[in-house]
């Protein structure tokens, strides 16, 4: 009742407001005022609404390390944990910093689809399945929500892939668009009523999603409910009247956008009905409200949850998200003895992906730290060994390890500005991101100056990336003075994103402390589309010979009672911006692998990936653990696992292939622009099934360290709202241990062409050795029915159903029938 009246009273304060307003401020307060806020409107009690990146962690509106952020593990590692509230603990948790660093609203979650592994940015989208996405997002947004933050679900819809992605025309038929891609976002909206939706930069069937009238204002907000904000991606928003009529509310960034100016003439050309306007402006302020930046509007959230310790939350949703898909002779956990530890990637985590959900935490735990603090603490207390093995990049990366940097900011005439603290060699400062004091207009060069203490003595290589003048000097001395021009890029961002330059090679003593500075003068030639300085100061060690490298550890694990090798993919192989060529892991790590498994059966290989990489040696090591981008705790939580302080307990997400050749559907370049989802419903482990095709590891498995028999299923009447299932099971094993129980439907004699099985609901259950459980599980009407083409709804398919209780997609322990 108190949260109607509280309603009432924010929809007054929201009317109110917006009766005070003229044209030009209601147009005005519908563009950002820059990189990530709207204006201010003190004459109504409106503060600025201030919006950040991103679905792991809370960057805030600064490219800087002066106020870190917790790093969770990468939504596909969330969502391989198949646990609502996890997800909604850790919304609460990035709740908690965004007030922490003045932020109302979160530009997340994304709950775009695994279309197909080669998406670039797979690793921030939760699954290739509607339901489970749907069912992770509904939890992330209920979590956020929890604590008084706006969220942007995104991108709505069908941003499945990055090539050509501001102009990509994806060709989707009605049923798969329903079905398939709008699914998440439903569900997300009825059982989560998010307080806001971020359109893509894609077209879908011919229009942009920014002006598609159709999916935001007709089934968005008309058949579904929504009643939040429509936020534009950055530089989304293209037409002001095609925007503004297709129900977009919000054009960011600023200060340049197609609203402001350009919409107020265009309602008094008569091109656009102020009453458009000011449905656009009432959904802003209504968000306003709900987050507490409008005055005489009572919060949805006046007491915020109780505090959250996210260097503990972001432990355990990594080693919940782990997947052991193969441990064979019960490699997992250790035994007692010695371990031999490898790979690039055991020492220099890579804990996150590219693009715009990068943040800065605090610190973060590599394999080794983790590794080596959780057997310190054993009986025998063995430090792990150490080797490189094999790096997955030879190329340039922004300084980093080592390395400790500032920004010195100057004018024309060589006055210093302002200076900030760099998060590593890389500079990114868009809009408004800048250090205190320092303005696009008066900002002539950029000086990143600091230490470097390198780990290996050799030949360090140092460079540049971006484009413009740079003079670089290391150790007191310039070794370069030039100029970077434009190459064959389309635009500066990607120059910047492009492949680093090498400038200059120079032999350093290890543990010898060297100043180094890289001058950058900005020329208007190279700016680029918005206020905006990007470039980079990169590096590399020394590079030694890759068999040498091989052989190194294929000694210390010769030696080992046990070898773990950690392999990985690069920032060059998923990131935002492009997609992958291919599935393989980059450098010589297979080789690293195949070498080490030789000499040691007991090898265990730690996949640190966003997305799935053909693993050519599976066969050939004990045990596989899946470790995604595993977050700043992900070492900690790596040696949980390891060492069976805690049980693996991910489940597959996503189809795990043998090789690229066999993923059913691979298309993600546009031919004349369009690109078609000729494939329809069968996406995922439904592409598999219908090609026959055999994955190496299929969509829910996972493997823990008990055992679980399935004693009983029983699947109750099919009624309006569809039907229950019950499942009871029994910890057979030694010790705890979680249970995902996943529940297909399959029909048995189909009259309409569906995939041959799909998900249907799910539940985690917990239990001591020898304890029995149930789970009870919902199969909602919706898994019964089908998008109807030709009547344009829903539609219920009768039949006879089998409903599969099952470990895995390949793993059904118990079937029953069901009529509809």
């Amino acid at each position: 009742m108190a949260e109607n009246s509280a309603e009432t009273a924010r929809n007054a304060a929201v009317e109110a407001a917006l009766g005070k307003l003229d044209l030009d401020t209601k147009t005005r307060l519908l563009g950002g005022q820059d990189m990530w806020s709207l204006p201010a409107l003190p004459e109504i009690g409106l503060k600025s609404l201030v919006m950040s990146d991103g679905p792991i962690g809370v960057r805030g509106v600064r490219w800087t390390a002066d106020d870190p952020s917790v790093a969770l593990p990468s939504p596909t590692a969330l969502a391989a944990a198949w646990d609502p509230e996890l997800a909604r603990r850790a919304g609460r948790l990035l709740a908690q910093e965004a007030r922490r660093k003045g932020v109302h609203v979160l530009l997340a979650p994304t709950v775009n689809l695994h279309r197909t592994p080669l998406g670039g940015r797979h690793f921030e989208a939760y699954s290739e399945d509607p339901l489970l996405t749907g069912a992770i997002g509904t939890g992330y947004v209920q979590g956020v929500q929890d604590g008084g933050v706006g969220t942007t679900v995104k991108h709505f819809v069908a941003n499945d892939a990055e090539t050509d992605r501001f102009t990509v025309d994806n060709r989707i038929a009605p049923r798969p668009l329903r079905e398939v891609y709008l699914a998440p976002f439903e569900a997300i909206v009825a059982n989560a009523h998010p307080w806001g939706i971020m359109t893509a930069y894609n077209r879908v069937n011919g229009v942009t999603m920014t002006e598609h009238r159709y999916l935001v204002n007709e089934v968005l907000r008309g058949e579904w409910g929504f009643d939040g904000c429509n936020v534009s991606d950055w530089m989304a928003a293209r037409s002001t009247v095609g925007d503004i009529e297709g129900g977009l509310d919000v054009a960011m960034p600023g200060p340049e956008t197609v609203y402001g100016a350009a919409l107020a003439a265009a309602v008094r050309a008569g091109e656009v009905q102020e009453s458009t306007v000011d449905t656009a402006v009432r959904n802003v302020l209504r968000l306003a409200a709900r987050v507490g930046a409008l005055e005489g509007a009572p919060p949805v959230v006046t007491e915020p949850p109780a505090a959250v310790d996210g260097d503990a939350l972001a432990r355990e949703i990594a080693r919940r998200g782990f997947v052991l898909v193969r441990n064979e002779r019960d490699a997992l956990p250790l035994k007692a003895g010695t371990v031999a530890l490898s790979g690039a990637a055991a020492r220099d985590a890579r804990v996150l992906g590219g693009g715009s959900a990068q943040v800065f935490p605090d610190h973060v735990v590599s394999p080794v730290d983790g590794l080596t603090a959780a057997l310190a603490a054993r009986p025998e207390g063995t430090a792990p060994t150490y080797a490189i093995g094999a790096d997955p990049s030879d190329e340039l990366a922004p300084a980093d390890q080592g390395f400790t940097l500032r920004a010195r900011c100057r004018d024309a005439e060589g006055r210093l500005l302002g200076e900030g603290s760099l998060p590593n060699g890389q500079v990114q400062w868009i809009g408004d991101d800048l250090p205190a004091g320092v303005t696009h207009e008066t900002l002539a060069s950029i000086e990143v100056v600091g230490t470097f203490t390198p780990r290996e003595a050799g030949e360090h290589s140092f460079g540049t990336r971006g484009l413009g003048a740079f003079t670089l000097s290391v150790a007191g001395r310039t070794v370069f003075e030039g100029v970077q021009a434009m190459g064959s890029e389309a635009d500066p961002f990607e120059a910047f994103f492009g492949s680093p330059v090498e400038r200059a090679k120079v032999a350093l003593a290890a543990g010898e402390t060297v100043e180094v500075s890289l001058l950058h003068t900005l020329d208007k030639e190279f700016a680029a589309p918005l206020p905006a300085v990007m470039f980079s100061f990169v590096h590399l060690g020394p590079r030694r010979d890759p068999d040498e490298l091989i052989a190194e550890a294929v000694e210390a694990a010769r030696a080992a009672d046990t070898a773990v090798v950690v392999v990985a993919t690069t920032e060059r192989v998923e990131s935002e911006g492009f997609d992958r060529k291919d599935l393989a892991l980059p450098g010589r790590q297979d080789d690293l692998v195949r070498a080490v498994a030789a000499v040691n059966p007991n090898t265990v290989v730690v996949v640190n990936a966003g997305s799935p990489v053909e693993m050519p040696w599976r066969e050939e090591v004990a045990a596989i653990l899946l470790g995604w981008f595993p977050g700043q705790e992900g070492g900690a939580a790596l040696a949980d696992i390891l060492t069976g302080a805690e049980e693996p307990g991910g489940r597959l997400p996503t189809t795990w292939p043998v090789a690229l050749a066999d993923v059913p559907v691979t298309e993600v370049t546009p031919t004349d622009g369009e690109l078609a989802y000729t494939e329809g419903v069968f996406i995922g482990y439904r592409a598999w099934d219908r090609a026959g095709a055999v994955p190496a590891y299929p969509f829910g498995h996972g493997l823990g360290y008990t055992t679980w028999s399935y004693d009983s299923l029983a699947a109750g009447p099919a009624g309006a709202d569809g039907s229950t299932v019950t499942v009871r099971l029994t910890n057979t094993g030694a010790r705890a241990g979680r249970e995902v129980v996943q529940v297909y439907l399959a029909p048995t004699a189909d009259p309409v062409e569906r995939p041959a099985r799909w998900l249907a609901g799910f539940a985690s259950v917990e239990a001591a050795p020898g304890g029995t459980v149930t789970a009870e599980i919902a199969l909602p009407r919706r898994a019964f029915e089908i998008w109807d083409e030709e009547k344009n709804g829903w539609t219920l398919v009768p039949g006879t159903y089998e409903v599969l209780a099952a470990h895995s997609l390949g793993d059904a322990r118990l079937t029953a029938t069901l009529e509809v």
